[in-house]
């Protein structure tokens, strides 16, 4: 399947094209009516130089900086960045399950990789400026903030690139990714967020005290959602490569569900003590039915608050 098909999906990109993404609270940038701002006016001020990336219009490259670094800068400008949205899409290797399972159910990585995907198309044809990062325990790339839509190729490329591996560390990751935003905007994180809760919870805070607007989107696969385990099976790690388990499943059943249901009852409060919105999605969901429930019930949201 063509990498662009694969990951913008017509039917996924019909359904949303009539809804929005807008931020909750205050962001930074230029405001062309859909989003508050802290700033009063016009501004066409030049703001910062980033890194070329292909797809980049190359009318914004300094060539005066590139005549003393001999690399590509653009120049970025206030009036390009009306919402600045990272999209946040964990890549660590327990994203990789199911493994082999020859149902041609899709992975949790490439279901969340979608809806990264999809939520980049709304938002830059909504003419809002949309980043990607991959982590796992680090950052694997970074693409910055683009309102181009040539970009959304760019994002094709890299996520088709990436194979999850690796273990997750959210808590010192979280705090390095703030540094890395210098400005108020969006934060959508999507993962599985398997890994110790209290490292979530920290990771969380120390995003929302910038005051960014952060959305989490917990993609748990059927099996880890419902544990339909019956026979007698062997669990091997994704993450701890040197670990498995040979085992009765349904002596697990109970235990390993109120364990569950505890880690998500902690992690969906810490959101809403934060003020962060929180969607948990299964990918036996419909990528379509998944991404407009969670963008109209966030509008709706919005709109009794008004």
């Amino acid at each position: 399947m063509n990498k662009l098909a694969k990951y913008f999906q017509p039917e996924v990109l019909s359904r949303i094209s009539r809804l929005e993404l807008r931020a909750r609270h205050v962001v930074e940038g230029f405001v062309s009516g859909m989003h508050r701002s802290p700033y009063k006016g016009f501004s066409v001020e030049f703001a910062t130089h980033r890194p070329y990336v292909p797809g980049d219009d190359v009318r914004h490259i300094d060539w005066r900086v590139y005549g003393k670094a001999d690399r590509y800068f653009v120049k970025e400008y206030e009036e390009e960045t009306n919402l600045r949205t990272h999209l946040l899409l964990d890549c660590s290797g327990s994203m990789a399950y199911p493994q082999h399972s020859g149902t041609g159910r899709m992975t949790k990585w490439d279901y969340a990789a979608t809806l990264a995907a999809s939520l980049a198309h709304l938002l830059i044809y909504q003419q809002d400026g949309v980043g990607l990062t991959l982590f796992d325990h680090e950052v694997r790339r970074q693409l910055p903030v683009s309102t181009n839509r040539i970009s959304l190729h760019t994002m094709a490329d890299v996520i088709e690139s990436c194979e999850p591996s690796d273990k997750t560390d959210v808590k010192m990751l979280f705090h390095e990714l703030a540094a890395r935003i210098p400005r108020r905007g969006m934060v959508v994180i999507l993962s599985d967020l398997l890994t110790d809760v209290e490292d979530i919870i920290r990771g969380l805070q120390r995003l929302r005290y910038d005051q960014h607007d952060i959305l989490v989107l917990h993609v748990l696969d059927h099996d880890e959602l419902e544990f339909p385990f019956a026979d007698r099976t062997r669990f091997e790690g994704l993450e701890d490569i040197d670990r498995e388990i040979l085992t009765d499943p349904q002596s697990l059943r109970s235990s390993y569900l109120e364990g569950l249901r505890a880690f998500l009852s902690r992690v969906r409060s810490a959101c809403l003590n934060q003020r962060i919105d929180y969607s948990l999605i299964s990918t036996a969901e419909s990528l379509q039915v998944a991404l407009t429930t969670f963008l109209a019930t966030r509008m709706h949201r919005q709109r009794a608050r008004a």
